[in-house]
C-alpha cells in the first residue's frame, strides 16, 4: 500500500507516526463503510493517569459500535503491530468502552477490532478479542 510508504521509515516523532497510523486506519475503515464517532476517547484513573484510551470509536453499517485499536510498527520485527496488543492493553481498552458505554440506556452490540500497520501493510483485524 503506497500510502504509507515513508511514514515509518524516517523515524519522526512517536506522536507523528501514532498519527499517521490513525488517519490511514480511520481512511481505510471509512472506505468500508463504517461512520466516525469518536476519536482517542480518553478515561481517567485519577488527576493525572489514563485508566484508558480507545483511538476509534465508529459505527458498522448493521448498527455495531466497534471499538478500534490502532497500532503500527516500522516492521514486523518483535511480534509486529498485532502482537503489540497485550492482554493489559486489551483490559484498558475494555475499560474505556464500558465507560463509554454508560451513556447508552440500552448499549448496542459491540466489537473490537484492531487495525495493525506494519511498515506499509495494514490489516484490520475484526473482532480480535472479547471484552468476556
Amino acid at each position: 500500500m503506497g500510502m504509507f510508504k515513508g511514514v515509518f521509515r524516517s523515524r519522526p516523532d512517536t506522536g507523528a507516526r501514532g498519527q499517521a497510523a490513525e488517519e490511514a486506519a480511520l481512511a481505510h475503515l471509512l472506505r468500508a463503510g463504517l461512520r466516525l464517532i469518536e476519536r482517542n476517547y480518553r478515561v481517567a484513573a485519577g488527576p493525572s493517569r489514563r485508566a484508558g484510551e480507545v483511538d476509534l470509536i465508529l459505527r458498522d453499517r448493521d448498527g455495531t459500535l466497534v471499538f478500534v485499536e490502532v497500532r503500527a510498527r516500522a516492521d514486523r520485527s518483535h511480534g509486529g503491530a498485532a502482537a503489540s496488543v497485550t492482554v493489559h492493553k486489551q483490559r484498558r481498552l475494555i475499560y474505556a468502552a464500558q465507560h463509554y458505554l454508560l451513556r447508552h440506556a440500552s448499549p448496542p452490540p459491540c466489537r473490537f477490532d484492531v487495525i495493525a500497520i506494519d511498515g506499509d501493510e495494514l490489516v484490520w483485524l475484526q473482532g480480535a478479542f472479547e471484552a468476556a
